[in-house]
């Protein structure tokens, strides 16, 4: 890999400027041909490609560190450090993952995969870099949406205060998933449509150096200038230097500005604008639609067969019926309104739609607000994305008890996108809360007839619900509401009993099938609190297992073992979900199978306990 990204980086720092654009239409090609096939993040990748071939001209890695915020738009940067040849292998299982990865290569500096961390990370390794007394450079790559999270202020405040010498590309193609919200926004396109500053603090620096009685006088002059010349030169007032807005398709200009900025001893923000998609033009014409895509046919550009997000659709369809009713109810979300399902919502009830950029505790914690004055509020945020309002749930929402309905979209496995983004702690860290009542549908049908009745259970309600689920008849509102579990597989003579939630119902019912009566299976859609009666009837059987999409440590089978201890249960018990472990990128089939949560491995799980209880007296066994 090292001979490769040699023998790369040296053909593209040879290129004149004349061969810059071939080559960033060959790469264009491979981007394009290779999502369609894997499906992927498309446009955000499409618009970075002049940026990172300027930031590898630059900058030399892996002794220099590129740190890519969320990091979804690094496939160039894998093209250009040796991983040209396995890049058809991206996103698939045993492959290339679609976010940087320390283990995948010396170029990945950090690994990646939620919002607003890079800035954060740089500060971090530019002040070991400086206690260390090494000397290399260090520039995070954040994009425009990941400024409205909080994170990424506290990292520029603290880096400004003490003048640590780090880099900061603002890569602004004015939308995040969606188009950006907020002021943040409005701010970049002040400065985008207003140039002049950029310019002039460039020539100034050209003319007069970075130090010396000279530039001290052009210095003052500039301060005094900045504000004639744009309003508010926020970044600046911040400790940062402020260099641009420049092309972010023109690389010999990005050239420049990045060897500027590296001769500085100060923290400099590069403002960097590009557009989401570049040269392709479905993507261009529909950034939103391409920026996480499944495979899709390239000369159309529209998705091939059989990828549907339907359980985000349903919920958002939902929602929106009950605001039709409700006029209390509004709906939240932080830059995920395509992804959760919101967009009619939002075009129907733009009053009560409140998008508010990557900024999750945000999110959560005006929903609170909502809620104390008297609104009905609906957050819908992935599973992976809600684990960083962590501390609004827990004091904001839950402790007083706040009528807030979580809608938990991909609870479980998400598949390709790897570890970042798998909802496997989603159970634990919810049920961990008190006053937090948690459900989790086996069906579509349940998911809609939750989300529709959660307000009746009163207080904090989560409905965690994956990418998808099979179709399924809608239960009696009696029944959902009455707490209980449902056995929808009873069978009378049965030794074993699986308690089954969410998407492993599916899973546990195909494996029962197989064991001729033996087997009972429960669709515990109440994963909080638990059913106290089911679970007393479980407990008659000499087998119980415990089936989640869902890490077995703090999860669902964890309370199962603390409830069925308290009533005595002298069986045997197996909890069955992921060991104490994150899981890779990969299919979701295909990732069930190694853990042992399909169909045959239900199935063997289950053979292989009764044979071990066949040698043994009958004890407390956890798998």
């Amino acid at each position: 890999m090292d001979i490769l990204t040699s023998q790369e980086r040296e053909r593209l720092r040879s290129l004149p400027a004349s061969e810059l654009d071939r080559y960033a239409e060959g790469i264009r090609r491979t981007l394009v041909d290779t999502v369609a096939e894997n499906g992927g993040h498309l446009a955000s990748n499409l618009g970075v490609v002049e940026l990172t071939m300027a930031l590898h001209r630059v900058f030399d890695t892996p002794r220099d560190k590129i740190i890519w915020d969320v990091g979804h738009q690094s496939y160039v940067h894998k093209l250009l450090t040796g991983r040209r040849e396995r890049f058809s292998t991206l996103r698939t299982y045993g492959g290339l993952s679609g976010f940087p990865k320390e283990s995948e290569s010396l170029h990945d500096a950090f690994n990646t995969g939620h919002s607003t961390t890079s800035i954060s990370v740089a500060v971090g390794m530019a002040r070991a870099r400086d206690l260390l007394g090494e000397d290399y450079h260090v520039v995070a790559v954040i994009g425009d949406g990941a400024l409205t999270g909080g994170m990424a202020w506290e990292a520029l405040n603290d880096a400004g205060h003490r003048k640590d010498r780090v880099i900061v590309v603002l890569n602004d193609n004015t939308m995040s998933i969606r188009p950006n919200v907020g002021a943040m926004s409005a701010y970049l396109a002040r400065l985008r449509t207003q140039p002049r500053y950029g310019r002039f603090k460039r020539r100034l620096l050209q003319c007069f150096g970075e130090s010396g009685p000279l530039f001290n006088f052009a210095n003052r002059i500039k301060k005094f200038l900045k504000y004639l010349l744009i309003p508010g030169v926020f970044f600046e007032e911040m400790d940062w230097t402020y260099l641009g807005p420049v092309d972010g398709h023109n690389v010999v200009e990005m050239e420049k500005v990045f060897r500027q900025a590296r001769g500085m001893h100060e923290p400099v923000l590069i403002h960097v604008c590009t557009q989401k998609g570049k040269g392709y033009r479905p993507a261009m014409e529909r950034p939103q639609r391409f920026h996480g895509p499944g495979p899709f046919h390239k000369d159309t550009g529209e998705e091939k067969a059989g990828f549907v997000r339907t359980c985000d659709i349903i919920a958002g369809d939902t929602i929106l019926d009950c605001a039709k009713e409700n006029p209390r109810i509004c709906a939240i979300t932080a830059a995920m309104s395509d992804g959760c399902g919101l967009h009619p919502f939002a075009q129907c009830f733009p009053r009560r739609f409140f998008d508010v950029g990557i900024a999750e505790e945000h999110a959560v914690t005006m929903a609170a607000g909502l809620a104390a004055g008297g609104m009905l509020p609906y957050v819908c945020i992935y599973a992976t994305f809600l684990q960083r309002a962590y501390d609004q749930l827990i004091h904001d929402v839950c402790l007083t008890r706040k009528q807030v309905v979580l809608a938990v979209s991909h609870t479980g496995l998400t598949g390709e996108d790897g570890e970042t983004h798998q909802g496997i702690f989603t159970f634990s860290y919810l049920t961990a809360i008190p006053h937090m009542t948690v459900l989790a549908p086996a069906t579509r049908g349940e998911l809609s007839a939750m989300l529709r009745l959660a307000p009746r259970v009163g207080g904090p309600v989560a409905v965690c619900y994956g990418k998808k689920l099979p179709d399924g008849e809608l239960p009696p509102e009696d029944a959902l509401l009455s707490g209980r579990w449902e056995k929808c597989l009873d069978a009378p003579a049965a030794d074993t009993v699986i308690l089954a939630v969410g998407a492993m119902v599916e899973n546990a019912l195909s494996a029962a099938r197989e064991t001729e009566g033996r087997v009972a299976v429960v669709n515990c859609r109440w994963v909080k609190p638990l059913d106290q009666e089911t679970l007393a009837w479980a407990a008659g059987h000499a087998y119980v297992i415990t089936l989640e999409d869902n890490e077995v440590t703090g999860g669902f089978g964890a309370s199962v073992a603390q409830g069925l201890a308290v009533l005595g249960f002298r069986g045997r018990l197996l909890n069955l979900g992921y060991q104490d472990a994150y899981v890779p990128h990969g299919a979701i089939s295909r990732l069930w199978q190694d853990a042992g949560l399909d169909e045959p491995g239900v199935l063997a799980s289950m053979k292989k306990l009764w044979e071990e209880s066949d040698e043994e007296a009958p004890g407390h066994a956890f798998g």
